[in-house]
């Protein structure tokens, strides 16, 4: 484990990531580490991450030398991203992780997968307006009534809701055949899904309610 930390942590990939998703990251949780390219994003804003982690092929020579040896984790292999390096490199109760949806689809796509594959994470992901992460095993979160609660599934998933304008029970999710987006949330939220398949998109607006009902939620085994 290259980072292991009590506290939660803002992860800066190297997409856009304006000031205000920045503050709003680092809210709850200030640390940050840096996905390689990710370290120009951080260093722009100020801000010098505690390790910056990946295949070290987007980083500068000025930004390494900003950064100096003992920030840089280098992982050679190029069979996964450098989000997918840092989630299997980052031991912390939560992640928020800016910088990584967005402009390019095969990125966002890729962030997705990701996610998917480190189930034991709790990883929440801010776009352009909405937050993305994987359901746990079983999720309370309280919303305001007419949330839209957009439901994606990775893979087949099964499951169990209350509080949902549309309940989700005796329904068979999978990313070639029912999805879930655009549904409501009547107040609070009661979710259960048989598998770390199941992704949340919520509005950004709500990110407190999801650090809080992230925090409280069981996990995925490793």
């Amino acid at each position: 484990m290259i980072v292991s930390t009590n506290d939660p942590i803002t992860l800066i990939g190297g997409g856009a990531s304006s000031d205000s998703m920045l503050r709003r990251a680092r809210a709850f949780a200030p640390d940050v580490v840096a996905a390689d390219g990710g370290a120009a994003v951080a260093l722009s804003h100020g801000v010098m991450p505690r390790a910056v982690i990946g295949d070290m092929d987007s980083i500068s020579g000025a930004d390494r030398a900003a950064l100096g040896p003992n920030r840089i984790f280098r992982i050679d292999e190029q069979d996964s991203t450098d989000f997918d390096k840092c989630l299997r490199s980052i031991g912390a109760p939560l992640i928020l992780g800016v910088g990584f949806l967005g402009a390019r689809v095969d990125h966002h796509l890729a962030a997705c997968n990701s996610l998917v594959r480190h189930p034991h994470q709790r990883c929440v992901l801010l776009g352009d307006g909405d937050v993305t992460f994987l359901a746990p095993p079983q999720l309370r979160i309280d919303l305001p009534a007419g949330c839209v609660f957009s439901l994606f599934p990775m893979g087949t998933v099964t499951g169990e809701s209350q509080g949902l304008q549309w309940p989700v029970q005796g329904l068979t999710f999978a990313p070639d055949g029912r999805v879930g987006t655009s549904n409501r949330a009547l107040g609070a939220v009661d979710l259960s899904v048989s598998a770390p398949n199941m992704l949340v998109i919520l509005p950004e607006k709500v990110l407190p309610s999801v650090v809080d009902a992230l925090r409280d939620a069981p996990v995925w085994p490793v």
